[in-house]
């Protein structure tokens, strides 16, 4: 076993600047040539103060982005019109690659491999997966998968369900 310093958070290991004991294989082989992190020698634990100086300053503020974005994301609905057969089964399934790009069309910029699907999306309908914006905040993003070919139906659809939502509560206000 040989302790190395992170130099980023690393899932079930720890976050940056935190000091960790890994087997020797995994510090030689995978950590340190991906400068994922560094040996834990003398002269480098001096700068384990300035390094999670720096790792507090920058989670706050990707903490505050994701917080904004968080606001965002929670009352969007992302429609993604796919091929699909009889049965409104799709031909293959809707990825986090999908949503991504579907984001990025948005003007959002997620990772995918920040989007979790919790089950795959393989039928035409209303999906739920969950976006992991920050370690503390993860956001329930929906997803409207259409048939292609049959979206205009779906739209027209959509739209005159919100037309008597709308209605609907204008009578109330009456």
């Amino acid at each position: 076993m040989i302790e190395v310093i992170l130099k980023q958070e690393i899932r079930r290991l720890g976050g940056k600047g935190e000091v960790v004991r890994v087997s020797d294989g995994y510090a030689r082989n995978y950590l340190i040539p991906k400068e994922l992190a560094m040996p834990a020698t003398a002269a480098n634990k001096g700068q384990i103060a300035q390094m999670k100086a720096a790792a507090d300053r920058e989670a706050a503020t990707l903490k505050g982005d994701a917080e904004k974005l968080a606001v965002i994301l929670k009352d969007l609905v992302i429609t993604i019109t796919e091929r699909a057969g009889e049965g409104d089964q799709l031909f293959g399934s809707v990825t986090s690659r999908d949503i991504a790009a579907e984001l990025e069309k948005l003007g959002y910029a997620v990772d995918r491999h920040k989007i979790v699907i919790h089950s795959p999306i393989r039928m035409v309908g209303d999906h739920e997966v969950t976006v992991h914006l920050h370690r503390d905040i993860d956001v329930p993003l929906k997803i409207r998968v259409l048939a292609e070919g049959r979206e205009e139906g779906a739209e027209a659809a959509a739209e005159s369900e919100e037309a008597v939502a709308e209605t609907e509560g204008s009578e109330d206000e009456e």
